[in-house]
């Protein structure tokens, strides 16, 4: 038995924890509130308090998740700590990333990219995985990154399960900051606590990104349809939200106003390449159905007004 130490008790973070768990591995979820399985209330932004929780542990997964509002003050000071507590600790640093650092993408979004991107939360992101990386290749830590698209799951918040899946589930139009008709990838959630463990398992997937195994691309109307065919719900009807709307709406609430900046990645393709991982580690996506009952599944739950059963 080994110790895992993760930093995030969010979708990712609990679903890395029970995979880990159910492996017979030691498990310490580190949160601010101390949720979460095998939960810990720390600060990880406390560098010398994070390497304390991570000494003996041979990996420290980041799945933390600041507020959108707050990345460029909350992450600089959090990814710092993460790599002082890799680099006293020994353990391997694998980090839940996403796509932004990559910026607007023609065709499959690959990890061979370059970093360019083009909003706020995308240089945030891109400084983080340069810092990793570097101290990667100065020889003081060994690192990964592991990157999802939008997430499918109990618990995940994306622009799908915020602002269509509720609307739909109720038999209500559900207007999107989106063209609901271009493809974009959709990421599981228990598939990015498997990608994860695998990288910090294998000493040779450090040194670089890997993309989690995601089914084919699939656009926010076809996924809303078949959310309310699985939900027995009426049938689904999205709508583009005008641009402008969406700016209103900035004026009076954070998230929002966050979303503006990255209305590229849903008004148009957004695909992810994931072949690389299931050719490395032999995970196959699993499939959108089976993830969007588990999203489902965790909206009803948590949303009592909202209708449907699942088939």
């Amino acid at each position: 038995m080994s110790l895992h130490v993760i930093v995030g008790a969010g979708p990712v973070g609990s679903a890395t924890a029970r995979l880990l768990t159910a492996r017979g591995e030691e498990v310490r979820v580190l949160s601010r509130r101390g949720t979460g399985p095998n939960g810990v209330a720390a600060d990880a932004t406390d560098a010398e308090a994070l390497a304390r929780h991570a000494e003996g542990a041979v990996a420290l997964y980041n799945c933390a998740g600041p507020a959108y509002h707050r990345w460029p003050t909350d992450w600089p000071p959090l990814g710092a700590a993460l790599l002082h507590a890799a680099e006293t600790s020994g353990a391997v640093l694998v980090t839940t990333g996403n796509l932004y650092g990559y910026g607007a993408v023609d065709g499959p979004i690959t990890e061979n990219l370059p970093m360019r991107p083009n909003s706020v939360k995308g240089e945030v992101r891109a400084r983080l995985w340069a810092d990793a990386l570097a101290a990667h290749e100065a020889g003081r830590i060994r690192t990964a990154e592991v990157r999802g698209s939008d997430y499918l799951g109990a618990g995940t918040l994306s622009s799908f399960s915020a602002l269509v899946l509720p609307k739909v589930l109720a038999g209500k139009r559900a207007p999107a900051p989106a063209d609901p008709d271009a493809p974009h990838s959709w990421t599981y959630v228990g598939d990015v606590a498997r990608t994860l463990v695998a990288v910090a398992a294998d000493e040779r997937a450090w040194g670089r990104a890997w993309h989690v195994p995601t089914a084919p691309a699939m656009s926010l109307r076809r996924l809303a349809t078949r959310a309310a065919e699985l939900a027995g719900a009426p049938a689904a009807r999205v709508t583009t939200m005008p641009g402008f709307v969406l700016r209103l709406a900035g004026i009076f609430t954070a998230d929002a106003r966050e979303l503006v900046e990255v209305q590229y990645q849903l008004r148009r393709p957004f695909a992810l390449d994931s072949a690389a991982a299931t050719a490395a580690f032999g995970i196959e996506p699993t499939p959108t159905d089976d993830a969007l009952r588990e999203t489902i599944e965790g909206l009803v739950r948590y949303t009592p007004e909202s209708k449907g059963s699942l088939t």
